[in-house]
């Protein structure tokens, strides 16, 4: 196999499509918001990316193995802008592969005519939360206004140590390409999985694209979500005279 090797399933016309991006990270909050957006708008597999720097390791679905990949899926809405979207299970191991990687999903989107880059992903409070912001970054002062007056925040030094990961080497890289490039970043604890951050991400995409989703699902993750960590809170509380929420550890 090549150091980076794509499989054509489907070449479907889309019109003027937008990335987005929704792997692994923190809160898998990307992760979360991409697959809502495949379970909820009707899609199709167009590409599988394989490399020998994602792990060594297959998945298992009904007795049937699948080797580690990234997939791209294209979605065409009733309303708003097509997408290609690119999900999976796992980013590279190392550095080479993240830019390795990271070129070959562009080469991709280039394929099918985007010109226009959405990275989704999460950025650690360190502390549980109500209410969830969404961060931003671009590669434009356009982009910029347009992600802001959607609501996007953009603070100085935020996030402190800049973005890592296929999510920011696609807006690097992006810049480089001339093309357009936004990473949405909702907030989250950092320590569990979390819908409600990757809802609110999910919402700042649909004001800007366009399209219409339903949320009810997601709602249902973060309720089981809450319930976890009242138990945790609850057995710790059993087991210190006092609450400590910061000490709760990465769960899912």
């Amino acid at each position: 196999m090549d150091e980076f090797d794509i499989e054509t399933v489907a070449d479907p016309d889309l019109e003027d499509p937008v990335l987005v991006e929704g792997l692994p990270g923190v809160g898998h909050v990307g992760k979360l918001a991409a697959e809502h957006l495949l379970e909820e708008l009707e899609s199709e597999l167009v590409r599988r990316v394989y490399s020998t720097h994602f792990p060594p390791q297959v998945s298992i679905d009904e007795g049937q193995a699948q080797l580690a990949c990234a997939e791209f899926y294209a979605v065409t809405p009733d309303e708003g802008q097509d997408l290609l979207v690119l999900s999976g299970d796992h980013q590279a191991q190392d550095n080479q592969g993240h830019y390795g990687l990271t070129d070959t999903f562009l080469d991709i989107a280039d394929e099918f005519g985007v010109q226009r880059v959405f990275a989704l992903g999460g950025v650690p409070t360190g502390e549980l939360i109500e209410e969830y912001d969404v961060l931003g970054a671009t590669t434009t002062e356009d982009f910029k206004e347009t992600l802001e007056d959607a609501g996007v925040a953009f603070r100085e030094d935020e996030p402190a140590g800049g973005i890592v990961g296929v999510s920011g080497l696609l807006l690097g890289l992006s810049k480089r390409r001339d093309v357009p490039a936004g990473c949405l970043m909702g907030e989250t604890s950092g320590y569990l999985v979390d819908p409600k951050s990757a809802q609110a991400v999910l919402e700042i995409l649909q004001d800007v694209i366009g399209f219409e989703v339903d949320y009810s699902s997601l709602e249902d993750r973060a309720d089981e979500m809450e319930e976890v960590v009242r138990k945790i809170q609850e057995m710790e509380q059993q087991n210190s005279p006092s609450p400590a929420d910061e000490d709760l550890r990465y769960i899912g």
